[in-house]
């Protein structure tokens, strides 16, 4: 995997063959920063990443400059390999070793963007309880964004707090959006 852009850009970071990860796509990856670049700005996110894996998603935050990064994974050699990745780096990245649902349970901090990238075999109900976790304990700020990706299969276009999908190759990704007219 690769850094797209940003202070890192073109590093490559080869993760030990022996986690249990699926990196998003540089494609995927791509598509997905230039959406997130025309919304906010880097440098004042807060940003969670779930199911952070080998942590590709926050190490492209932390290249474009986003300091305040969270990333959660049930994986202790994920963790583990965040932790040494972030430090050769010298980006910021706090990493929790957890549960996602217990965390998104138990958390009471708020996020700018929340990226969700579990497991693509997942059944349906479990990727709606992430989406929902994150609503009812109201964890992103006004105007904040989930993002989970997931397989094209995964049918999440009829929650009820969808906002738009967008897809790539096998890839999509749904946004749900905490806006304004929402709170109303």
């Amino acid at each position: 995997m690769r850094i797209i852009s940003g202070k890192y850009k073109s590093k490559r970071i080869q993760a030990p063959k022996k986690l249990p990860v699926r990196p998003t796509t540089d494609m995927a990856k791509e598509a997905l920063f230039n959406i997130i670049n025309n919304l906010y700005y880097f440098d004042e996110l807060t940003v969670l990443d779930l199911f952070s894996g080998t942590g590709n998603i926050s190490y492209e935050f932390a290249s474009r400059g986003t300091s305040n990064i969270t990333s959660v994974d049930a994986n202790f050699g994920c963790i583990k390999f965040i932790n040494e990745t972030s430090k050769e780096l010298e980006a910021t990245i706090n990493t929790i070793k957890s549960d996602v649902f217990k965390f998104l349970e138990n958390s009471t901090s708020k996020f700018d963007i929340i990226f969700a990238d579990p497991p693509y075999d997942f059944e349906l109900e479990k990727f709606e309880k992430i989406v929902d976790l994150v609503f009812q304990n109201e964890l992103l700020t006004e105007n904040g964004l989930l993002i989970v990706e997931h397989s094209k299969h995964t049918k999440l276009d009829t929650h009820k707090k969808i906002s738009y999908q967008k897809k790539y190759g096998g890839n999509m990704f749904s946004f749900f959006e905490n806006s304004e007219e929402e709170l109303e």
